[in-house]
């Protein structure tokens, strides 16, 4: 396996498109973000997650955004490619094709609408690592995915399988999180998905984020988790709240209209999304660059 730390933050990668025609893959764009994410410290990136817009990506399309940003990376931060789906096979084909690109890591998230069974998601996961070497986050958001992965499921898949080393936690429920810093320790990391439980998440085990916010404000992201590793967690709580309104921001309207709103204001790319995705309302707007001036108003970072 790869030398994946699953610490610090790692920037869920929003996926820039052309306007004209078919809304290709604005490569220049992506060039760009992924160049401002490392030189703003993250730990990694997540290419092709569900803020890439990854279920309107064609197969081709997330293996060539997953290579590429193994390219443009250059060893500099982990590629923790995102492989979900309702098709295990499909997932597991993607976790291969990432593995062969040079990933660090692969994310899985619950098979989202279909609803399988525990017995079905153990088998999922199980079926996904034992078809790669890659370690591999599971990926929990039963808010979206209509299914939550049990811990006693979580627990048959880890002891299945060595390379299930982190769990992106996405249930808003810091004692969810507490329980799995407490049942596997080090066996499996936690890393917090949402943004705004970043700090707590921090405080009962977890080693780091997946982050939305860290699409437009990576560096603050990143000094969180940096402040609270230092031990000043006075100035980690300070810029956590801070950072409470962006966090909010990036979802006013579903994401990714948010992030790619700022992006676009700020000229890292055009404020394009993929139907169903839509580009945020005008009041949002507003209300969103309001927020973002204030923050970057505030001053410097501790």
């Amino acid at each position: 396996m790869t030398n994946f730390r699953a610490r610090g933050a790692y920037t869920a990668l929003v996926t820039p498109f052309l306007a004209a025609g078919d809304q290709a893959v604005d490569w220049p764009a992506f060039e760009r973000l992924i160049e401002a994410q490392v030189f703003a410290g993250v730990a990694g990136v997540v290419p092709c997650g569900t803020t890439g817009e990854s279920p309107t990506l064609s197969d081709d399309e997330q293996a060539e955004v997953v290579a590429r940003t193994v390219k443009l990376a250059r060893g500099r931060v982990e590629v923790v490619a995102g492989c979900g789906g309702s098709s295990t096979a499909k997932a597991a084909g993607l976790a291969r094709k990432a593995e062969a690109a040079g990933a660090s890591a692969v994310m899985v998230v619950v098979p989202y609408y279909n609803r399988p069974t525990q017995e079905g998601l153990v088998r999922h996961y199980v079926h996904i690592a034992q078809s790669i070497s890659l370690p591999l986050v599971v990926y929990n958001i039963p808010g979206r995915s209509a299914v939550d992965l049990s811990l006693d499921s979580l627990a048959r898949i880890a002891d299945a399988c060595s390379n299930v080393v982190a769990v992106k936690e996405a249930t808003g429920n810091v004692l969810r999180g507490q329980e799995i810093s407490r049942r596997f320790g080090d066996r499996l990391h936690v890393l917090s998905g949402d943004d705004a439980l970043t700090l707590a998440m921090l405080s009962v085990g977890a080693t780091g984020v997946i982050s939305v916010a860290s699409n437009v404000r990576p560096r603050a992201v990143a000094r969180v988790i940096e402040l609270w590793n230092e031990g000043r967690c006075g100035e980690a709580l300070l810029l956590h709240r801070r950072l409470l309104p962006v966090y909010e921001a990036m979802f006013c309207e579903a994401n990714p209209g948010p992030a790619k709103y700022v992006l676009a204001s700020e000229g890292m790319m055009g404020n394009e999304l993929r139907l169903p995705m839509t580009p945020v309302m005008e009041a949002s707007g507003a209300r969103i660059s309001g927020i973002m001036q204030a923050f970057d108003a505030a001053g410097a970072l501790p």
